[in-house]
């Protein structure tokens, strides 16, 4: 069974300003929450198209989206390919080559049911193969880059994405371990960091290996790469007035998506009394939210996962 907790849920929907006729996308499926509720609020002209790359989270949603099956569209896809999938469907309008929808959101991180099935290996808490693969089909895994990456590539992924500042401590035990014999399931290597860390660290600020664990798992799917490339997409695909909705987890990608955003936000210098902009200032974007929106007390007593969710709605000009 697919269970997950949509978090911001109502606030990331309602940042998207739906019309009834109108056609959005949510680029992160998963156990299809928000898109259950895009499709509540759309006409049978309306039209949700939802990408996921996991098998598992698209047989739910056709069984959980089926009552609104005249107006889904399920893309089993990576969201870096968003312009080339949208391109590619009869039911997406497009103008001067680049498809337009009106609204996009994403919902970013692991979906719960991802980190509560042991097989799939995202989990510290349960022992399982190595894999953290969001795509089954996909070929690099968690215990490739723990058996065969050098180890400064290793350190470079633990501090970079998973922020962990015992890294290179981290990185060198896991060369020490490999050499002895491959690391193949989770609680061997989170055996293996819970060693690295000083024990007065391991003491405090959770499971020793929570920060390895996520900078793994980013590494594994390239995350971050292919968030930044489907956000500029993004931009190029809504329509005037469409709006995105992201929903992050963490620093990293919060960076990512106020940096970009905020490099298509208007930088005109013109006087306000100009009829057009002739400073070369003009922006494509506008934030709707200059501060993102966290969760409310009510539903981080109902999930805790939620805390360090952060939502960021900017609109196309």
């Amino acid at each position: 069974m697919f269970h997950h907790i949509t978090v911001l849920k109502e606030e990331a929907t309602e940042g998207l300003n739906i019309r009834e006729d109108g056609i959005y996308v949510d680029c992160t499926l998963g156990g299809a929450g928000h898109s259950s509720l895009i499709a509540s609020r759309l006409g049978h002209k309306g039209r949700l198209i939802a990408f996921d790359q996991d098998d598992w989270a698209l047989d739910n949603a056709r069984e959980k989206l089926a009552v609104y099956k005249d107006r889904v569209t399920l893309v089993r896809s990576n969201f870096r390919f968003l312009e080339e999938e949208l391109k590619s469907l009869p039911e997406v309008p497009q103008k001067d080559g680049f498809p337009q929808v009106d609204g996009i959101l994403f919902d970013l991180g692991v979906s719960s049911p991802q980190f509560d099935e042991a097989e799939r290996g995202f989990s510290y808490n349960q022992d399982a193969p190595l894999d953290m693969r969001m795509d089954r089909e996909s070929s690099l895994t968690a215990a490739d880059i723990v058996n065969s990456w050098p180890e400064q590539e290793i350190a470079r992924v633990l501090f970079q994405y998973g922020e962990e500042k015992f890294s290179r401590r981290i990185a060198g035990r896991i060369i020490e371990r490999r050499a002895q014999r491959p690391i193949n399931s989770t609680g061997e290597l989170a055996d293996i960091i819970k060693e690295a860390i000083p024990a007065a660290t391991r003491r405090t600020g959770g499971h020793p290996a929570k920060r390895s664990f996520q900078g793994l798992r980013i590494a594994v799917n390239d995350e971050l790469g292919a968030f930044e490339e489907a956000l500029h997409a993004s931009v190029r695909c809504l329509s005037p007035g469409g709006r995105v909705s992201v929903i992050t987890f963490h620093s990293l990608e919060d960076r990512i998506c106020k940096q970009i955003l905020n490099s298509y936000v208007s930088r005109c210098t013109c006087p306000p009394d100009f009829p057009v902009c002739v400073c070369g200032g003009e922006g494509q974007m506008k934030l709707v939210n200059r501060k993102p929106i966290s969760p409310g007390e009510e539903e981080l007593n109902a999930n805790p996962r939620a805390r360090s969710a952060k939502l960021r709605i900017a609109e196309k000009l």
